[in-house]
């Protein structure tokens, strides 16, 4: 199904004048060096084609024949059509033994292209260059160095004047050409009739890719499809490719659709370790909107996303997204590498309104009392970086972002471990214990989880204070934050508070702590001087005090998490009472 839906993309794209996806036996590649050479094959320079953009070397893009795969001890033999990197075409440097094999490897290819491509000028030009030992006055230009900084920088060759060697018209009819398929009598003769096959995507017969294609993921290249020999995978004395038969038609075009969207930055998501791509059946505004609902807002335009999540939410009314067709499919696919090949996260495949549907639910969920300044909508990234190890985005844990994705996309409670990473953050957080994404995050995840397990006992978590919430370690929560709040009148300035000393205790083992904090409170509340706030404080700890029996000896990790938003709510509740006197008085 998803290289199904994959090689559909490819089809769309190809068919869509406007759109700049790779044809088959090509692929759109970066070469950062082009070596000009006149028609002699004569030396002339080096050309750098890459261009400063923000704090980045981007070299320019070109239509190259596409590359193939090589890995393992003997990936020297393999090198691509008429461009490579300087291993290859230069041997260097020479300090790496390998360079020099590569280098071979690249003559001897020179030396064994068909005629019709030998005779074309810029090819022939190419191989004067290495005859006429030209290489060495390459290698001592001055614009070399540059190359060596870079050693695994794609490279080829140019004529003075005109575009590189391997996108003049005479190679690429050539790679149009070697595409053709052998005919079955052809192959017959040949002894390599296995060769041939029904592909199990399309049900074309044609001829099996034997290896398919590596996808550029998180700073490697790996398979998505791959058999590994001798590894258990033969089957009917069939290797690699051919025990799951997809014709090589088939093949480049799922691993240039995939390509081609882990390359996009309109419709791909990178969070952590974990990359989601996503695509609509045909075209649609949802296909181009989809990742502004959980990524960072852009910073010249941080609205951006706001609007398009306001949009979304107008378009459950009206069943459809913008201009879209509501019943349109649409396509997740969440990808992450792996030690051999690519592993899937999740996939994920529903109409625009039932996904749309999902993700208004997703921002309900979140949806929580919050200070002015905090965003309106929070972006997964956002999310996931509070809850982990000193809020860095690298210590994000594996597989957290692929489970939330999913959970959002099915509609499906969140995983447990997200509760749970967000309780440590909590507890080991010494200033900032409960911001306001976590709390939203509890908030989303308690209600969700109580949504499909449902229980007489819980009472869905509202988005401001409920002081009716019948749950115990909500009211603790509240309990905290307001002897915290007597504590801080009582002492103004004070360097560290109850927070910082009791809060693990008092949301694990409550009998463990509240009845010492009661007994200060007393010594805390004495040194008030406004009569008056002393009865507000002594009528809301009673208020609070009503609602719970006793203490008990422990909480479990959901009662936890309602502590933390009994605690996040009564703290706002102190805020906007102080902001709201203060608006009293100066108006």
């Amino acid at each position: 199904m998803i290289l199904q839906a994959l090689k559909e993309y490819y089809d769309r794209k190809i068919e869509d004048p406007e759109s700049d996806i790779a044809p088959e036996g090509f692929e759109k590649k970066e070469l950062q060096f082009l070596i000009v050479i006149n028609e002699k094959g004569e030396f002339i320079s080096i050309e750098d084609t890459r261009e400063k953009v923000g704090s980045k070397l981007v070299a320019k893009t070109f239509l190259l024949p596409r590359s193939v795969g090589r890995s393992g001890s003997r990936s020297y033999e393999t090198t691509f059509l008429l461009w490579d990197h300087i291993g290859y075409l230069l041997g260097q440097p020479i300090s790496d033994r390998k360079s020099i094999k590569q280098h071979q490897t690249w003559l001897k290819a020179l030396n064994n292209l068909p005629l019709e491509l030998a005779e074309d000028s810029g090819v022939r030009a190419v191989i004067r260059f290495y005859e006429q030992d030209e290489v060495a006055k390459a290698i001592a230009s001055s614009e070399a160095s540059e190359c060596f900084k870079a050693p695994q920088c794609n490279m080829s060759f140019r004529l003075v004047g005109d575009v590189p060697v391997p996108c003049r018209e005479r190679v690429q009819a050539f790679v149009i050409n070697s595409l053709r398929t052998p005919d079955v009598e052809e192959v017959t003769e040949a002894g390599e009739s296995d060769k041939l096959g029904i592909c199990l995507v399309t049900g074309e017969w044609g001829e099996i890719a034997r290896t398919h294609g590596r996808t550029p993921i998180n700073k490697d290249t790996k398979c998505l499809v791959g058999f590994q020999k001798n590894s258990g995978y033969d089957s009917y004395g069939k290797e690699q490719g051919y025990n799951a038969p997809v014709v090589k038609s088939t093949e480049f075009s799922y691993v240039t659709a995939l390509n081609t969207l882990l390359k996009s930055k309109t419709q791909r998501i990178l969070v952590g370790d974990a990359s989601t791509v996503f695509w609509s059946q045909s075209g649609s505004s949802f296909e181009s909107d989809f990742s502004l609902f959980f990524s960072e807002p852009e910073r010249d335009n941080p609205d951006s996303g706001n609007q398009k999540v306001k949009e979304l939410f107008e378009s459950v009314n009206s069943g459809t997204y913008m201009e879209d067709d509501g019943d349109d499919q649409f396509y997740v696919l969440g990808l992450s590498p792996n030690s051999a090949r690519i592993a899937i996260r999740f996939w994920q495949v529903g109409t625009i309104s039932q996904l749309a549907l999902r993700i208004k639910q997703y921002f309900d969920d979140f949806a929580i009392v919050k200070p002015p300044k905090e965003p309106e909508f929070y972006s997964i990234r956002r999310i996931l970086v509070n809850i982990s190890t000193q809020d860095k985005s690298e210590n994000i844990l594996p597989n957290l972002t692929g489970d939330m994705m999913r959970s959002i996309l099915s509609g499906t409670p969140y995983p447990a471990t997200l509760l749970q990473a967000a309780l440590r953050r909590i507890r080991s957080d010494t200033k900032e214990r409960v911001k306001p994404v976590r709390a939203a995050l509890i908030k989303a995840y308690l209600n969700r989880f109580n949504r499909f397990h449902p229980s007489d006992t819980f009472k869905e978590v509202s988005e401001l204070l409920d002081v009716n919430q019948p749950s115990v370690g909500y009211q603790l929560g509240r309990l905290f934050a307001t002897l915290e709040k007597i504590q801080e009148e009582a002492s103004p300035g004070i360097n560290a508070t109850i927070k910082e000393r009791f809060y693990g205790a008092a949301c694990a083992t409550p009998v463990t702590v509240f009845p010492n904090l009661l007994r200060l409170k007393v010594h805390h509340i004495a040194k008030l001087d406004h009569k008056g706030r002393v009865v507000e404080f002594e009528r809301l700890l009673g208020e609070i005090m009503g609602n719970l029996k006793d203490f008990p000896s422990h909480l479990d990790i959901h009662q936890q998490g309602l502590f933390a938003i009994g605690y996040y709510h009564q703290r706002q509740a102190f805020f906007q009472t102080k902001n709201r006197i203060e608006n009293d008085l100066n108006q």
